[in-house]
């Protein structure tokens, strides 16, 4: 079973697209059985929240639903119980570092170095706006993750 976890600072946009579009891209490929898909936060701001109206609206137009999802704060014991956690931009990895005690498995990684962008962080689209730009990036960088990963 490979176990990933995907962060950002709220868990209400970035991280819960990029959970939902990777269990979307397993489950088509018929291996929704071998993956566990999360994310978290690295704040505790929108702890409970659903996902941002504008960002479900996005998976929405793509077929794909975020029901029942609630932020949640990324917990030391995560870097234990996941392969790999996957921050959208340098802050997060920062803050996994410092949440996480280190890596000293290496486990955490940026979401674009798998789509051949190594240090190009995903735009926060609660600034942005821009949730178009932000679904191709976490697209991409899923596709290029599940690839990897030899699938």
């Amino acid at each position: 079973m490979v176990r990933i976890l995907f962060v950002c600072h709220g868990n209400i946009c970035r991280s819960p697209m990029a959970e939902y579009v990777m269990k979307d891209l397993v489950k088509k490929a018929g291996l929704g059985g071998q993956f566990l898909i999360a994310s978290a936060a690295t704040s505790t701001e929108e702890i409970g929240n659903p996902v941002y109206p504008p960002a479900r609206r996005k998976l929405a137009e793509h077929g794909i639903s975020c029901q029942g999802h609630g932020a949640r704060q990324l917990q030391a014991q995560d870097y234990r119980k996941y392969d790999l956690l996957i921050g959208m931009d340098n802050a997060n990895i920062r803050n996994m570092r410092r949440i996480c005690g280190g890596d000293p498995e290496g486990k955490i990684h940026l979401l674009m170095d798998y789509a051949g962008q190594a240090g190009k962080e995903v735009a926060d689209p609660w600034y942005t706006g821009d949730f178009e730009t932000t679904w191709q990036d976490v697209l991409i960088g899923c596709q290029g993750l599940l690839k990897s990963l030899g699938y």
